[in-house]
């Protein structure tokens, strides 16, 4: 399957916080993920970083939802308190795309509205699957799943081995 990588920035922000918030949220790490992700006038201060963290508690549901059904209903809960009227702009020389609240806005009800609109495209395109955490126990990664065959369940090739070494080492009344 072939994603679309203008609507990637949503789901890929809303795994990164989810992940910071599961291994340690800091105000510092939240700046960092927005710059990294090129969120414009990302600037956050006590408030808004807890606010943030508070979204990405949210956001969490998501990717540990089972099934594509509870995927819907979560995803549908953050449209709902997250987004505005989408409209289509083309701000900075990029091509046509959507935003989901108004530039206008603080930066938490961006964030709010480009993680809710992005994980909600992303799931039309990937059939309401392809997100996920880490299944190795110990590890806090949120993921977004653009492999081939759409099967991950770990974070990283490293996480899966880790565990497979592991179930090979346990005694068989554990495995």
């Amino acid at each position: 399957m072939q994603f679309n990588h203008d609507n990637m920035t949503g789901p890929l922000l809303a795994a990164d916080l989810v992940t910071l918030r599961g291994k340690g949220w800091s105000a510092e790490g939240a700046a960092e993920i927005l710059a990294a992700h090129q969120i414009r006038r990302g600037d956050l201060d006590t408030g808004s970083a807890e606010l943030l963290g508070q979204w990405a508690d949210r956001l969490a549901s998501v990717f540990r939802a089972e099934g594509v059904g509870r995927r819907c209903e979560e995803i549908n809960e953050l449209l709902a308190s997250g987004t505005a009227l989408p409209y289509l702009t083309t701000h900075d020389g990029l091509r046509p795309h959507l935003h989901f609240a108004s530039d206008a806005q603080d930066v938490v009800a961006r964030v709010r509205a480009v993680t809710a609109g992005g994980l909600a495209l992303f799931a039309v395109e990937s059939e309401g699957a392809r997100l996920g955490l880490c299944q190795r126990g110990g590890c806090a990664v949120a993921f977004v799943d653009t492999s081939r065959n759409g099967r991950r369940a770990y974070c990283s090739a490293k996480c899966g081995n880790y565990d497979a070494v592991r179930r090979h080492r346990a005694p068989l009344s554990r495995r």
